[in-house]
Parts: C-alpha cells; structure tokens; sequence
C-alpha cells in the first residue's frame, strides 16, 4: 500500500527532472572522482619512476604535489555539489512539497 503524499511527489514533474538531474550529477563527479583517484593508483603502480622524480635539489619528489592536487580536487568537486544542491536542489525540494501537501 503506497502513502498518497508519495505517489503525488512521485507524480511531480519536478520530482522527475530533481531526480535525473541530481544523479546524473552525481555520477559525473563520481566517474571524475574515480579516474583521478584511479589514474594515479595506476602511476603508482606502473610508473614509480615518474612520481619519484625529485622537485628541484630538494627532498619533494613530483608525486607529493599530484597526491595534494587529488585531496584539492575531490574538496573542490564536493563543495561543487554542496553548492548546486543548495541552489537548485534544495529549492527544487521545497517546491514539490508545497505542491504535494497543497
């Protein structure tokens, strides 16, 4: 036995473009997410000599900064979709619950 209130939100246009649009999202960042981690697991594995080149005459070898540049960059893509879940998402939520509870 289905709740009305859930039947009519999944009724809800809105409701059908919120959840394409918020997957499809999400599965973008997350393919991106895995090729970046991935990409560097595989340097990792098949090239050691290339990450373990030294960064001038010092001790900090080309790997540090592409393994900071991965912790930068699953930062920047979740504030991504903090910042669309909060613009588009969240309102986009608030408008098939009006709908649903008029």
């Amino acid at each position: 036995m289905q709740d009305p209130m859930v039947e009519r939100i999944q009724a809800n246009p809105k409701y059908q473009q919120l959840r394409t649009t918020r997957n499809r999202y999400g599965w973008v960042l997350t393919i991106l997410m895995l090729i970046v981690y991935y990409g560097y697991t595989a340097l990792v594995a098949f090239d050691k000599s290339f990450l373990a080149k030294p960064m001038g005459e010092g001790v900090t070898t080309i790997g540090i900064p592409i393994g900071m540049a991965i912790i930068v960059f699953s930062v920047i893509i979740t504030g991504l979709y903090v910042r669309r879940a909060n613009n588009e998402f969240d309102g986009l939520t608030r408008d098939i619950l009006q709908e649903a509870t008029k």
